[in-house]
């Protein structure tokens, strides 16, 4: 504990005065190096910075959160860039790869979870999707829904520009959390092949899993494995034609990942089970066995677990725990999901006038990918509730005489029928997997370019498309298996009793090991049902841009002018969700389209006050306003952020903005408060304001007894005392409409979030090259959307007494008073809400550490030297006006379910030879320690000294080494060796791994390098 402590100080330390994060597009270094190396490596630092999200002219600098383009632009929020330099480095197969590691960044690696649907997604702050706004060169990605940064090849990465401050003002209301930009390699020129190869490879050591796997029979392994192969090929081709007035370029990816399932390793031979809080260890286990598992549902052996004797007996065994006769349900999940994606795209641009330009460009994309579950026959108990059991003629050749007797007792040898429930895995059939097929295109079209000397703008638009179709694999047909079990002797020959003509093929249930194939083409063939969502978005987008200083609109101590941005958006985003006949008989539901459309026009300023005086260096304040017009909400939001500049000296900046955002609700947030559910009216009682009821059982006589609820209570959601306890408030049987409470059918309001961040930074002049920045930052969301039961407004009503936050979801009938509603309708009251609503407070501070530096070393090359930290003081929120703040900072489990250490950072180092043939980066990533929330001392999140753990209560902090070596063999040819996890650390173990982590292999694969050692070998050849 001492030594992690000390290890965090020091990296603490380190970010003050060693380095910083690739690239920093906040601020652009001096370009007054005193030598050789240090002018390039300052220079090659400003061109990443200066790359704009739309080709800008090099004089002018994009920065991530502004409109406006101006020279020497420093930013008042702070932005984390990474290179394409660090990129290359790591050798990533998908973009989530590279964002995983910045500590701004909640990890959700899609890759390593078995029930993901295949969408790489981005949480900036562990604040959700839904607040982080995501960009591909300054415009949207596409709906925030259906979102997928999968769609970006990294090789076609310039640089992602992370913006950790609220930016709803310049860019939306989703923008609460901040802004992720990717900005893409454009204008390219020549033909170029990247490709990467990397795979695992790990030494399975044994873990304390197992010896509880072996116990089972499950096996764990042992020694040295290679597997999960992971390729990433890209073809990119451009041409500037018409003496460069045209450019045209467009590329083609391919990207294959093989299944690495949970058995493959030491540390997930079984799901951990720990029962109650220190309780004994155990391994999840299944009825579903090669063996076979049969429960007679009649007889004298009703209700017994049997299993067929898995050492090839002819009777049965008992079913039992440690008997190696149970199934490990997960072996064969997915630790690493099979997938394959092609991506294809183009840019093309033309200057049609010395200062206009058309622009356009088109990125499709093909994700397919899937979670594996058994091949299995499933229990009768699956079909829905009223299915029979499954019936066996007691005269089954494939029953043995003591088998025949267990099951059908005095029957036994006769041809009747006895009920039995079955369940029976397979062992020679593959997986049948759920497929996800995520398919989708984004395309933009603008023109811009300048008018006159003080006048730029960009008019363009946006068209995404994203469609997921999910296909469940068939599952066994209910009436086949009937009819496989149903076998009589033919000629000495087991057939079906419906004949051969139906193509029946019988199955022997009652042995061990009994092989799939080539029965399960009999009996898999009901389908699994298909579900479709497709989501839309429409994004017109008009911006003006000014220098008011060409006016003579400038601050008399100042150099530059005023500068402004002006602009208005539309959007419109639609969502449709649609399933088969097949699903629906089996989930229900119904299909649904939703739509949202919004009108924002926005302003931005930048007023450099103060420039190069005493004590002033820089003085400069911003300002920003939006106004939003949502069709989904009767309301108009406004968001607003106000930023100060402050430079006493070139050497010290010191920054502050604070932002106010309202974000309404996504088309899925809105589906989600407008849908109409129906269910019992306030389950067996009622309305807690009804009178009680009370049946005497002799006689049948009802009495009526006081509420639940107290008058005062009662009045506070609306009802008049006049009908307080009054009998028209009851369910009334036999009336369907009035014997259902509607939940929904009303309009979530707008959250409103406030971000303050303030810090500095420090590029001292007698350190050249060096850069450093620490900010704090502080959000607030009031209002929090969020989903909620309607349990969440009925229960708080009452238990606080009538105070109007919970009681206010409680909408009553005018006049009636009553709860119900008619199905079918809409009216604005009678219902209690539930869905997306607002609850209260989402609460997310701490501070960021930043650096860099880049020293040249004479002949002998150059050395970078970056660092990248954040500090996480508080993370969570407040439930409820009654319900204290809950801090996650730095603890998992008890609905923390964030898993985001109070510290983590990357430190890397970068060597590069004079001549540029060889480099090589070591990278240092540190994950702090997560303590469970029972052991935190803080009542809020559970941490109450009777539920303190002595087990699986803490997760030591986590060092991982990542190495690569780049040799530019020649002009047009580049070779890469990586190796990412470079000691094979294996993950850490916990119990109860789903309940934290929504994965069965017993640690956080999002959080950790769960696979081990990585390596990988990359090349890049031009042509």
């Amino acid at each position: 504990m001492i030594f992690s402590q000390s290890v965090s100080r020091i990296a603490l330390a380190g970010s003050l005065f060693l380095g910083a994060m690739p690239a920093f597009a906040q601020d652009v270094p001096q370009q007054d190096a005193t030598t050789p190396e240090q002018s390039k490596v300052q220079a090659d630092a400003a061109t990443a910075a200066t790359t704009g999200a739309d080709d800008t002219p090099s004089d002018a600098i994009v920065v991530t959160g502004s409109r406006i383009q101006r020279p020497n632009m420093t930013s008042a929020a702070p932005i984390t860039s990474v290179t394409a330099q660090d990129i290359r480095a790591q050798a990533p197969v998908n973009v989530e790869d590279v964002l995983n590691r910045l500590p701004q960044i909640s990890p959700d690696n899609q890759q390593t979870y078995q029930d993901s649907d295949g969408r790489q997604r981005i949480k900036l702050r562990s604040l959700g999707f839904e607040r982080t706004l995501v960009l591909i060169d300054g415009k949207r990605l596409g709906t925030q829904n259906g979102q997928d940064v999968g769609i970006i090849p990294p090789s076609l990465l310039e640089r992602v520009d992370v913006l950790t401050g609220g930016a709803s003002s310049v860019y939306g209301s989703d923008a609460v959390a901040g802004v992720v930009n990717f900005i893409l390699k454009k204008d390219f020129e020549g033909v170029q092949i990247d490709g990467n190869y990397n795979f695992y490879n790990h030494n399975n050591k044994d873990t304390i899993v197992s010896p509880l796997a072996r116990a089972n029979s499950f096996g764990s392994p042992t020694g040295l494995t290679n597997d999960g192969g992971r390729t990433d090929i890209t073809l990119t081709a451009g041409k500037k034609l018409l003496g460069g007035a045209l450019r045209v370029s467009g590329f083609v990816n391919y990207r294959h990942t093989d299944i690495v399932p949970y058995d493959a390793r030491s540390s997930s031979a079984c799901q951990l089970i720990q029962t109650g809080k220190d309780g004994p260890l155990s391994c999840s286990l299944s009825t579903y066995s090669r063996s076979g598992y049969i429960v007679p549902q009649s007889g004298p052996n009703s209700g017994a677990q049997l299993v067929n004797d898995p050492n090839g007996g002819t009777g049965f065994v008992p079913y039992g725990v440690g008997a190696g006769n149970a199934a490990n349900p997960y072996d064969g999940y997915s630790y690493q999901r099979a997938s394959e994606r092609w991506n294809a795209g183009g840019f093309v641009s033309a200057d049609i006038a010395p200062d206009m330009e058309v622009y356009g460009s088109g990125i499709w994309f093909r994700d397919k990918s899937q979670n594996a579950y058994p091949a299995r026959i499933l229990s009768s108990t699956a079909y829905g509730e009223g299915t029979t059991p499954y019936q066996v003629n007691c005269n089954n050749p494939y029953l043995s005489a003591s088998q025949a007797t267990a099951i059908c007792g005095a029957q036994a040898g006769t041809r009747a029928f006895a009920p039995i429930d079955l369940r029976y895995r397979f062992n020679d059939l593959a997986d049948i997997p759920d497929v996800y097929t995520n398919t989708g295109i984004r395309a933009t079209a603008g023109l811009r370019g300048k008018s006159g000397d003080a006048w730029t703008y960009d008019i363009g638009g946006v068209f995404a498309r994203n469609i997921q179709r999910v296909q469940s694999g068939n599952i066994p047909d209910f009436g086949r298996v009937n009819n496989a079990l149903n076998v009589v002797n033919v000629n000495g020959v087991p057939t079906c009793a419906v004949g051969a003509a139906s193509g029946c093929l019988p199955l022997d249930a009652f042995s061990a090991g009994t092989a799939g194939s080539p029965l399960a083409s009999y009996l898999f063939t009901m389908p699994g049902g298909a579900t479709k969502g497709v989501g839309t978005l429409y994004n017109v987008i008009g911006s003006v841009t000014g220098d008011l200083g060409k006016y003579g609109v400038t601050s008399p101590l100042a150099n530059q002018g005023v500068a402004i941005a002006l602009g208005v958006e539309y959007r419109h985003d639609n969502f449709r969700s649609s399933a088969d006949q097949a699903y629906r008989d089996q989930n229900g539901g119904t299909d649904s389209s939703i739509s949202q459309g919004v009108w924002e026009s926005n302003i931005e300023v930048q007023a450099p006050l103060i420039e190069e005086r005493a004590f002033a260096h820089l003085l400069q304040v911003n300002g920003g306003y939006r106004v939003s017009k949502y069709t989904s909400n009767p309301k108009t939001f406004n968001t607003w952020k106000i930023e100060g500049l402050y430079a006493p000296v070139s050497d010290l900046t010191f920054r502050g903005s604070y932002n106010k955002a309202q974000r309404a609700p996504t088309v899925v947030e809105v589906g989600q408060a407008r849908n109409i559910s129906y269910g019992l009216q306030g389950g067996s009682q009622g309305d807690f304001c009804a009178p009680t009821v009370t049946t005497d059982p002799a006689t049948g006589k009802i009495t009526y007894g006081s509420p639940i609820a107290s008058r005062d209570v009662c009045r506070a959601t609306g009802l008049s005392d006049a009908l307080y306890g009054s009998t028209t408030l009851l369910c009334k049987q036999g009336d369907g409409n009035q014997c259902t409470v509607r939940s929904g059918g009303f309009t979530a309001d707008p959250e409103t979030a406030y971000t303050l961040t303030y810090g500095l930074i420090v590029k001292p002049r007698f350190i050249r090259g060096l850069v450093l920045s620490v900010d704090r930052y502080q959000i607030r969301i009031n209002n929090s959307l969020g989903f909620n039961q309607d349990t969440y407004y009925t229960d708080g009503c009452q238990r606080s007494n009538g105070d109007p936050f919970f009681c206010s979801g409680i909408v009553r009938q005018p006049g009636t008073g009553i709860l119900y509603a008619a199905a079918g309708g809409n009216p604005t009251s009678g219902f209690i809400r539930q869905g997306t609503t607002n609850y209260y407070k989402s609460i997310s501070r701490g501070v960021d550490f930043q650096a860099q530096y880049a020293v040249g070393l004479g002949g002998a090359g150059k050395l970078d030297l970056t660092f990248n930290g954040s500090l996480t003081t508080f993370a969570g929120g407040q439930d409820s006006p009654l319900q204290p703040k809950r801090n996650c900072a730095g603890y998992y489990s008890n609905g923390c379910n964030d898993l985001l250490p109070k510290w983590s950072h990357g430190l890397r180092a970068t060597y590069t030879t004079a001549d540029g043939f060889f480099g090589t980066s070591f990278n240092w990533r540190y994950v702090g320690s997560l303590t469970s929330a029972t052991n935190s001392g803080d009542a809020a999140i559970g941490g109450t000294p009777d539920q303190v753990r002595s087990t699986f209560y803490r997760i030591a902090p986590v060092s991982y080494f990542d190495l690569s070596f780049n040799f530019a063999v020649a002009k047009d040819f580049s070779l890469r060796l990586i190796a990412n996890n470079l000691l094979d650390k294996s993950p850490p173990i916990l119990a109860n791994s789903y309940q934290i982590s929504l994965a069965r292999s017993n640690t956080i694969p999002a959080r950790y390098d769960s696979l081990g050692r990585n390596l990988a070998v990359g090349a890049t050849v031009r042509f």
